[in-house]
């Protein structure tokens, strides 16, 4: 007999999310000096509102020596086709963000294959992060 799963609320038409890091090494200017962290936001947000993705910021997620960190989390129909969270590191550049917006916007992961150059940029997740994720 075959079995169903039947998602209700939010968890059904959860879309991609990319939680940015502004803790204590990311979105520093006194750390990275000549990065426009605020505007870094603001663009993510504004491809966020244009293309359906969400955006989200959060206090440190750990890899401070890899800052700017930001987690692309599938959507929930992403999640369905096998799609994990990404942490990309080192996402200072407008052409890092760019990438990320593209992804974003294609689907994200388990809907898209992420742009080459970006996956140069991937980085494992803090320990505390995996153990979480398990549970």
């Amino acid at each position: 007999m075959p079995t169903h799963t039947f998602l209700i609320g939010a968890a059904r038409e959860r879309p991609c999310t990319l939680v940015v890091c502004r803790g204590c090494c990311c979105g520093n200017p006194r750390k990275h000096p000549g990065t426009d962290h605020a505007g870094q936001v603001d663009r993510l947000r504004a491809a966020g509102a244009e293309h359906g993705f969400q955006v989200r910021t959060t206090d440190c997620l750990g890899p401070c020596d890899q800052a700017n960190v930001i987690v692309v989390q599938p959507s929930a129909a992403g999640r369905r086709a096998g799609g994990r969270a990404t942490w990309v590191g080192f996402a200072m550049d407008d052409d890092g963000t760019e990438e990320i917006v593209r992804w974003a916007a294609a689907g994200g992961p388990g809907l898209a294959e992420p742009p080459v150059t970006l996956e140069l940029q991937f980085i494992r997740p803090p320990r505390d992060a995996r153990v979480r994720s398990r549970r």
